[in-house]
Order: structure tokens, then C-alpha cells, then sequence
């Protein structure tokens, strides 16, 4: 099978979560062959890839609108006649109406489609997207009968903003990624995300009739609505920036032939943007489960009174609330220990945030020496995953008897599961899939609320048998449910799946499974009618 892989962030260029799932998915269905598809910055060689795999097109999306590049834009910069104007103002308008008003997703979808195959034919799209008849036809959409309530009150500078926004978001448009020796020759198309990513993938359906397959493990649109980096935009920017963000959404969960999402959290984003619950099937991230079985097979090692967090240092983790909550575990039990373990990843305001957790520690655990002749220590320590410290991942959860999580956002927290791998009890907030991974083997509390926070860590730290019996079942859950092996088995049904219902656009003889039916390859005339009327493939 030849699958069109379409990755976040630029695999096989960049690194992270999303690259290392998409690295062990090519390598371990080596049956099947994957043609890379990749948006984000590719300025690096890719590492070397498994012989099932090849790097198809790539684009980078994150700068400014260039010249045409190899896998890059198609004319991009191209100015339009007078008849090309008026199919995409025509175009542009449907689109727009369709951001603009309540309940009008048709319209929006038509108006994608259109520019889609504007793009195709005639290229150019991005200098129009930025164009005067393009501000001129949101305007008119903002202000027209029956438009939200918050885009009515959008003005010049909201429509130019966007108008920009816009033009980023639908590049993938423009790229020639849409011919029979690239999407249009996939048996399967499968993002590796929402959104922007699986964009291609959407218009490849509409050109090509090609399956599309969407796995999320974290929704864009939820995404969107969290980031700080909107913060400051006016509040008609922001309604129609989540239109836009919500309607592709929608569109995309509609047309794929199936949904996978990584967690019941992120399914039910997708089911409140109108995907059909029959096309959902729940498929758990794969982690990597062998480099924390010896500290697994040990589950009484480590510090009986340390607790430990891993993760980014960023408000949304709300470490100022566990620190409170520490302040009282400290206070009922005098030889606790915490250790704040953060992964080398800084995000934006990451280093201020770091810096005031570090001024509450002081001020809330003042440095006290035991004895006359012995040197002050805080029960809080801050360090960094790789440093001397904290060398490893194993390491830092073998040294403790206890993780905490205090989060007051998550998705699928990667942390949790790597704990239960290590044979952990945890005590964490109830936010995004915690409840979801955990299933009774830890304790969750409300989040915000330190005293519930101190309450369960104590009751574990006090209790040796129980927390002993919670780290053993959460292995066992862990070894189950998140491992490679089991991701790899259901994409393995899945792609077979998906190809068996798929209509056959290959010449036969070329090997396809599934290509003809299997009464073909009985002997008789019969059989050969079957063969071209049934499939539409050409004589053998």
C-alpha cells in the first residue's frame, strides 16, 4: 500500500513527539510504502530513512509568501485577469459568508474548494488572498444580513490581520503536491494532524477521491483557543480567526473516511465539531515502554519521602499551586522532599515563570541547616532533565516514590505514562485525558486546589502497601494500553480497512491488495467482466 504521509512540523526534519510517532509508524508497518509529505522548516538534511520510505514533497510554511521553489508554491506570485478575479472573488465570498455566519458550513466549504481548484489551474492564490478584492469581500460577508454578532464589528486593520492570517493558513493551496505522481498516486492519505496539516489530505479526497485518515493527539483548534499569542488581538480578530480555525476543523472531520484520535479528551473535540461518532476509533499514542523496565521491575527503589514532577515550566502547569500544596505536606510530614524536574524545552515566558517558582520556593522553605555545623538545604530542588541531577528519564522517576502532576491544561500528558511504565503511584489534577490514562491507578484531584493536592500525596506517602499496589496495577494498565506494539497493530487493521472500501484506480497486475474481487481469479469469461465492469481496471 502506498500511504501519503502529511507531518507536523516537518518530519523527518524536525524532532519532537509527533516526529518520533511518525518515525516508529514508517518503521514498524515496513510493509507499506510511505511517501513523506512535510510542512515546516526543512533547512536541515533529513536523517536517514528505512528503505519503505521517501521524502514525496516538502514545504515551509512559517515565513513570508516567497518565489516558487522545488515541492514549493505554484506561481505564486502570479497576477490574475479579469475572468480569474471573478472566480476567486466569487470563491473568496462563499468562503467568507461562510465564516461570517451562524450556521452557513456549506458555504464555507464551497468557497475552499473553489480557491482549491483555482490554485490548481491557474496558481497565484497567495498575492490574491492579500489582495483589495479580498478585504473588500470579507467586509461585505462582516456586514451583511445575518452575520455573527463579533464579526460585525471588525475593521480595517481586523480585515487586514486576517486577510494575512488567512493567506498562511491556506497555503497549502497552492502547493504542487496535487498531481497523479504525488497525492493523487496514494492508495491512503494520513495526517499525522489536524488542521492546516491534513489540508492537503482534504483537497487530495475532493481531486482524487483518496481516503483521507486523521490522527490527533492533540487538537488545533483546542490549541488555538489556548494560545497566549492572541492575546492581544481585538475581539472581532479573534471571532473570526476561531470561524476559520472551528469551520476547517469541521470540514476536515466531515470528509475524513475515519478519525483516530489518541484520547477520549481529544474525541470529544472532534464530536462538538460535527464529526460522526461511527468514524471515530480511539488508538492510544504508542510510547516506548523498554527503557523504563528496570526501574519498573523495582518498584520499591527510591527516596520514600520524594516527590517528583517532570515537565515544561510554564503556567499552565501551575507549579506556584504545588508548591502551596508542599508547603503543607512539609509542614505534616518534615522530611519531604520535592523535585522539580523540567524537560529542556523553554517556552515563551518559560524562564520568568521559572524564575518566580524559584523566589516562592525561598521565601515558603527557607534554607535550614541541622545542626550548628552543617550547611542549610531547600526541600525544593530545580533541575533539568540531562543535567548531572536528572541524567535521565529513568532516573529522575526512580529516585522518587511518588509523581505529581498539577497541571491546570493538558491533552494527553506523556509524563503520566511514563510514571505507570515506571511502576509509580500518581497523584494528579483532573484536566484533559488524565482520568483517561490513569483508570484507578492514582489518585486525581480537582485542579486549583492545593489542599486536595497535599491531602492525596500524603495519604500515599504514608502508606507504602497502597502505594506499591497502585504502582504495580498502573504498570500493568501502562504495558497494555500505551506501547508501541499496540499503536502499530491498529494502524496495521486500520490502513486494510480503510484500502477494502476504497475505490481501485490502479492498472492490474501491479500487486495492490484488494484490486480486484476474489471471484477474478476463478478461471472463466465471467470473471474477466467482472474484473472491468465491477473495478473499472483495464484488461490484464
Amino acid at each position: 500500500m502506498r500511504i501519503g504521509l502529511l507531518t507536523e512540523g516537518g518530519y523527518p526534519y524536525a524532532t519532537g513527539e509527533s516526529g518520533r510517532w511518525c518515525e516508529r509508524l514508517v518503521r514498524g508497518l515496513g510493509q507499506h510504502r510511505f511517501d513523506l509529505y512535510a510542512l515546516g522548516r526543512t533547512g536541515t538534511p533529513p536523517p536517514p530513512l528505512p528503505p519503505n520510505a521517501r521524502v514525496a514533497r516538502t514545504a515551509d510554511l512559517g515565513g513570508p509568501d516567497t518565489a516558487p521553489a522545488a515541492g514549493g508554491h505554484r506561481a505564486s506570485r502570479r497576477a490574475y485577469g479579469r475572468h480569474e478575479r471573478r472566480r476567486f472573488t466569487e470563491a473568496y465570498h462563499r468562503l467568507a459568508t461562510g465564516l461570517c455566519a451562524e450556521d452557513d458550513a456549506s458555504s464555507f466549504a464551497e468557497g475552499l474548494y473553489a480557491l482549491a481548484e483555482l490554485a490548481r489551474e491557474r496558481g497565484g492564490l497567495p498575492g490574491a488572498l492579500r489582495s483589495d478584492d479580498a478585504v473588500r469581500a470579507l467586509e461585505a460577508a462582516c456586514r451583511a444580513p445575518g452575520a455573527r454578532r463579533g464579526t460585525a464589528a471588525a475593521g480595517l486593520r481586523d480585515h487586514l490581520a486576517f486577510a494575512e492570517h488567512l493567506e498562511r493558513a491556506l497555503r497549502p493551496l497552492s502547493l504542487d503536491w496535487y498531481g497523479e505522481d504525488a497525492l493523487g498516486a496514494a492508495d491512503l492519505c494520513h495526517a499525522a494532524a489536524g488542521g492546516t496539516t491534513a489540508l492537503p489530505g482534504l483537497v487530495a479526497k475532493r481531486f482524487f477521491g483518496t481516503p483521507l485518515l486523521v490522527t490527533e493527539y492533540g487538537v488545533p483548534l483546542r490549541a488555538h483557543y489556548l494560545a497566549a499569542a492572541g492575546a492581544d488581538r481585538s475581539a472581532p480578530l479573534r471571532a473570526l480567526l476561531a470561524a476559520l480555525h472551528g469551520r476547517l476543523a469541521g470540514e476536515i472531520y466531515r470528509q475524513a473516511a475515519l478519525l483516530t484520535p489518541g484520547n477520549a479528551h481529544a474525541r470529544r473535540w472532534q464530536e462538538k465539531c460535527g464529526a460522526d461518532r461511527a468514524r471515530i476509533r480511539t488508538v492510544h499514542p504508542g510510547m516506548a515502554a523498554e527503557r523504563f523496565a528496570e526501574v519498573g521491575e523495582d518498584e520499591e527503589s527510591g527516596d520514600p519521602a520524594t516527590l517528583v514532577w517532570v515537565g515544561r515550566v510554564e503556567p499552565a502547569k501551575d507549579l506556584i499551586g504545588l508548591l502551596h500544596a508542599f508547603a503543607e505536606i512539609r509542614a505534616r510530614q518534615p522530611d519531604a522532599r520535592l523535585r522539580i524536574v523540567a524537560v529542556p524545552v523553554r517556552e515563551p515566558g518559560g524562564a520568568g515563570y521559572l524564575t518566580y517558582c524559584k523566589g516562592l520556593a525561598a521565601q515558603l522553605f527557607p534554607d535550614e541547616a541541622p545542626g550548628a555545623h552543617a550547611v542549610g538545604e531547600n526541600p525544593v530542588t530545580f533541575e533539568e532533565l540531562g543535567g548531572p541531577e536528572a541524567p535521565t528519564l529513568e532516573d529522575t522517576y526512580a529516585s522518587g516514590a511518588l509523581v505529581v502532576m498539577s497541571s491546570l491544561v493538558e491533552g494527553f500528558p506523556a509524563s503520566l505514562v511514563e510514571a505507570m511504565f515506571c511502576a509509580r503511584a500518581t497523584v494528579s489534577t483532573d484536566v484533559g485525558a488524565v482520568v483517561e490514562i490513569i483508570g484507578g491507578t492514582g489518585l486525581v484531584v480537582p485542579p486549583r486546589n492545593p489542599r486536595a493536592l497535599a491531602d492525596a500525596c500524603l495519604a500515599l506517602l504514608r502508606d507504602p502497601e497502597r502505594r506499591f499496589r497502585l504502582g504495580a496495577a498502573a504498570r500493568a494498565r501502562a504495558l497494555e494500553l500505551f506501547t508501541v506494539d499496540q499503536n502499530l497493530a491498529a494502524f496495521r487493521g486500520i490502513y486494510l480497512e480503510l484500502l477494502s472500501h476504497a475505490p481501485v484506480r490502479h492498472r492490474a497486475g501491479d500487486g495492490v491488495p484488494f484490486a480486484h474481487p476474489a471471484e477474478a481469479h476463478v478461471p472463466g469469461s465471467w470473471a474477466h467482466k467482472a474484473v472491468t465492469a465491477g473495478t473499472g481496471a483495464p484488461d490484464a
